[in-house]
């Protein structure tokens, strides 16, 4: 089993090592990542309880987390 799994890793790793345009395309990817987790983040995911006291943020979460869908309301 140990055997195997070394087999596969260095195949892995012998291949990243190889990659010529690969290197390339991870970047890019990597590049993208970034920007949709980090900079879109920070654009359109504002952190709502900013600015609020600790209580005002613990009134809000109790009020959020024990809201309880009743029938006939959306």
């Amino acid at each position: 089993m140990a055997a195997t799994l070394r087999r596969i890793v260095r195949f892995y790793l012998e291949g990243f090592r190889e990659m010529t345009v690969g290197r390339t395309l991870w970047c890019i990817i990597l590049i993208k990542l970034f920007i949709m987790f980090a900079v879109l983040k920070l654009f359109f995911f504002r952190d709502p309880l900013a600015g609020c006291t600790d209580a005002e943020r613990r009134d809000c979460l109790m009020e959020r987390l024990t809201d309880t869908h009743k029938p006939g309301t959306q």
